[in-house]
């Protein structure tokens, strides 16, 4: 193999790797809107040169979820309300399409797979299991963004998943708010097994605003409890 593009190959897989894990660090709420990523620190972190930290920090600006300060570095901005209300604006258009194409498409397995995640999900909140319902949840959308036969589609809604994720966990651990989510979930499944088109494409776009606006309530409850635990800390090393 030519060692230059050995070379290559090797540090584009290794900023790809410090990229996913900042990302993540960043998306589940570890870095907070504020801090600082510096180069020198996860340099050492993840025991690489301060180039694919650099080259990945640049893609993170890029994503619109850090800004480069100059003179100072990289603050991160993570996801914002304005971001979650764009997010899920254009996500209710999207999956209006999917679930027209899941119509069309899908097969009787995939119907199964979408009967087995309601069950699943149905099981989990009547024994007041919560923790795994954000997986069933994301689960049951992902087969319908499969069953468009649609990659494109399918790895732009799954994007949005995961930029919203942390906040989702939070509202999908709420049982009330959880067990709206699963009737929405039989309704849906239901129009796709009927294949009516119409009523499916106004269940999803419901199931989507419902989901937008539990999101926002429980991003700011997020950001309430960070402030006060931040300002509770300052107060303990003071005293």
């Amino acid at each position: 193999m030519n060692m230059e593009v050995s070379n290559g190959n090797a540090r584009y897989s290794l900023r790809y790797k410090v990229l996913g894990q900042l990302e993540e660090s960043i998306l589940n709420g570890e870095y907070q809107p504020g801090d600082y990523l510096v180069e020198t620190k996860l340099s050492r972190q993840f025991g690489v040169s301060r180039t694919p930290i650099r080259e990945a920090i640049r893609q993170l600006e890029r994503e619109g979820l850090v800004k480069i300060v100059t003179n100072k570095g990289a603050m991160v901005l993570g996801v914002t309300d304005e971001d979650i209300e764009d997010i899920y604006n254009i996500r209710m258009e999207i999956e209006k399409l999917a679930v027209r194409w899941a119509i069309q498409k899908i097969t009787p397995d995939e119907i199964e797979k979408l009967k087995e995640q309601v069950e699943l999900a149905e099981f989990y909140i009547n024994k007041k299991h919560c923790t795994r319902l954000q997986d069933l949840d994301t689960e049951f959308h992902r087969i319908i963004y499969d069953a468009c036969k649609s990659r494109p589609l399918k790895h732009m809604l799954s994007d949005f998943h995961r930029y919203v994720q942390r906040a989702r966990k939070t509202s999908l651990q709420t049982p009330g708010l959880a067990k709206e989510a699963l009737k929405e979930h039989k309704e849906i499944l239901e129009t796709i097994i009927e294949e009516n088109v119409d009523k499916a494409e106004a269940l999803i776009c419901k199931h989507i605003r419902n989901a937008k606006e539990n999101l926002l309530k429980n991003h700011i409850l997020l950001k309430t409890e960070e402030k006060d635990s931040i300002e509770n800390s300052n107060n303990y090393n003071e005293s």
